[in-house]
């Protein structure tokens, strides 16, 4: 059965997204093709570890006008950009991705993720989406956290994990411009 993951920047008090709804603790350049860092080498086999990436409206909104014409990305924004991808929106009726592939709308993400999970293939992307997260979270769908943990702290803003779970480390990596992937899966499924 493949495994949904989520991957979320946060900071070290557990923010993973500003008052504003922003990112401003995140920085890096982009993965060019002479970056040769370990953080860009963990990032292309996470990216090389799942087929189809998973966004909530607001995401796909955030991303749609840059991700799908990213060359400064490089190999990591063609990756991303072939991947599959599935929106899910009780609004949107249709999701363009530029010149790639459009994603598929769903207006029930659950039914879409558990369906998803059991066909064959690579693993499943949740990409930001945090009400979305929260929601898969909750029904017990998500399989592992990845937090990349800057060396930032906000005080306010949305958490990661608003409710209780218990987890399990599976990988701490520290990396030179001072990111920490904290790898977790989660031992306890759905919260009531």
């Amino acid at each position: 059965m493949r495994k949904l993951i989520v991957q979320q920047w946060v900071t070290v008090d557990n923010i993973a997204a500003e008052e504003d709804g922003g990112l401003s603790y995140v920085s890096g350049e982009p993965f060019t093709e002479t970056d040769q860092s370990a953080f860009k080498t963990e990032m292309m086999r996470f990216i090389e570890s799942v087929d189809v990436m998973i966004l909530g409206a607001n995401t796909y909104a955030q991303s749609v006008g840059y991700w799908p014409s990213a060359t400064d990305q490089g190999e990591y924004g063609q990756k991303l950009n072939n991947l599959t991808k599935v929106v899910a929106s009780s609004t949107l009726r249709e999701a363009p991705w530029g010149d790639h592939s459009p994603a598929t709308v769903t207006g029930d993400p659950n039914a879409t993720i558990r369906e998803l999970k059991e066909q064959d293939g690579k693993d499943l992307w949740l990409w930001g989406s945090l009400q979305l997260m929260h929601s898969v979270m909750s029904a017990g769908l998500i399989d592992e956290v990845r937090m990349l943990v800057c060396e930032a702290s906000r005080g306010s803003g949305t958490r990661l994990f608003e409710r209780r779970h218990d987890l399990k480390l599976l990988e701490a990596t520290p990396f030179d411009h001072g990111v920490v992937l904290l790898r977790y899966a989660i031992k306890n499924g759905a919260v009531a």
